[in-house]
Parts: C-alpha cells; sequence; structure tokens
C-alpha cells in the first residue's frame, strides 16, 4: 500500500466519501490508504461532521512548516479516538453515520441525558439532522425521550434498559416478517417451491426470535 503525504485531492475524496456516508475503511480502500491514516487524518482536522478539505489541506501545510505536531484528536472530537471506533462500528452494522454519532454521543455522556441543542451544539450539525436521528433512536428502543414541562423542551435519555427494549423492538420487527413469510406461504401453496421456501424461512425466523425475546426476559435482570 503506498505511503506519502495526502495530496488535496486525496483530502477531496475524504471530504466527497463522508459526505456520501462511506465508512473510515471503505475511504481508504479508495484512496489505496491504511485506514489508520484516514481515521488521523479526519480526526486531526475537524472530525467527521467537520472535516473540510481545503481547511485541513492547508492547516497540514502551516503545521509542517511549523515543525509542530498535530493536535490531539481528542481535542477536535468529542470522545476522541474511542468514539470514532464506536461510529465506525455501529456504521459497519448497518445504522446512518449520523444516527450512530448522535447514539454514541449519549452513550458517552456523563449521564446518558443530552438535549437537541446540545447534541446540536456538541456535533456541529443541524438541529434537522438531529431530530432524525434521534426520531429513529427512539422508534428502535435505543434511545427514550423525557419532557422538560418547566423548560418547555426534549431531553433523550439513553440508559441500561435501553438495551433490552432495542433487542425486543427488533425481534418483533423480524417476527412480522416471519409471520409474513408464512402467510406467503400459505397464499402460494405449501405444496409449491416457493411456498416450501417461505414456509421454511418464516419458521426459522420465527423461532430464533421467539428465542431471543425469551432470552433477553431472562437476562434482563443484569441491566438493573
Amino acid at each position: 500500500m503506498p505511503g506519502g503525504r495526502l495530496t488535496q485531492q486525496d483530502r477531496q475524496r475524504i471530504a466527497a466519501g463522508l459526505s456520501d456516508g462511506l465508512s473510515y475503511a471503505e475511504i481508504a480502500r479508495r484512496l489505496d490508504r491504511s485506514t489508520s491514516t484516514i481515521s488521523r487524518e479526519i480526526g486531526r482536522n475537524g472530525g467527521p461532521g467537520g472535516y473540510r478539505s481545503q481547511q485541513a489541506h492547508q492547516a497540514t501545510v502551516q503545521r509542517a512548516r511549523r515543525g509542530t505536531p498535530a493536535p490531539p484528536r481528542a481535542a477536535t472530537v468529542p470522545g476522541g479516538a474511542m468514539e470514532e471506533e464506536i461510529v465506525e462500528l455501529a456504521v459497519r452494522s448497518g445504522m446512518p453515520r449520523m444516527t450512530a454519532r448522535v447514539h454514541v454521543d449519549l452513550l458517552l455522556s456523563e449521564d446518558g441525558r443530552r438535549t437537541a441543542t446540545e447534541l446540536t451544539r456538541r456535533l456541529k450539525v443541524s438541529p434537522a439532522s438531529v431530530s432524525v436521528a434521534v426520531n429513529f433512536l427512539v422508534q428502535q428502543g435505543y434511545v427514550r425521550r423525557e419532557r422538560d414541562a418547566r423548560r418547555r423542551r426534549d431531553i433523550y435519555v439513553v440508559d441500561d434498559e435501553a438495551w433490552y427494549h432495542s433487542v425486543v423492538i427488533s425481534a418483533r420487527q423480524t417476527l412480522e416478517s416471519a409471520r409474513a413469510a408464512m402467510t406467503g406461504a400459505e397464499t402460494a401453496g405449501l405444496d409449491t417451491p416457493v411456498g416450501q421456501r417461505l414456509a421454511r424461512c418464516g419458521a426459522f425466523l420465527e423461532r430464533v426470535t421467539l428465542d431471543m425475546m425469551e432470552s433477553a426476559d431472562r437476562w434482563r435482570t443484569l441491566l438493573t
């Protein structure tokens, strides 16, 4: 894999990749660089939400002229390298990047609580982006919404029980798919290849999902 310093064109491609929601690993692959190189570049130049190719290139040139090291990532990215790694894991599992950033910021907060204004300010994104992300997280059970009636604002909370609720909600959604497959099997006819295929799929998903829900209930006490 080639080494050398990143060029201005490389940085433009990094910015474009972030805008497209690509993971650090995918950006690295497209530039034929190591993932750690991309992670360091983004971390020292504003993080995934604040990376700008032109500013990053100018800052790098200035640092080279001064002969001074780049500021530590923890000073520019909330949560530092640990946050970046958790976000990347969430993105690889299928979660949208902005949603992952909001979720991780809540997870790493001292009391697991943030207002929309706090999330907007910390992540340097628009209120609309935060709204879309938290709505998804609430729907999936990762976060719950509390109302501060005195200040007329919502507070988003992530606690240990959130893990139980997110597992149960996901399982219920899979169970709906399983039962839809079984209904489709009956419609197609259980004596047809399509019907038999759908029936096997539905039975498998139903059994696994029910086992998962039973396990979540059995081990829920570990969260209390």
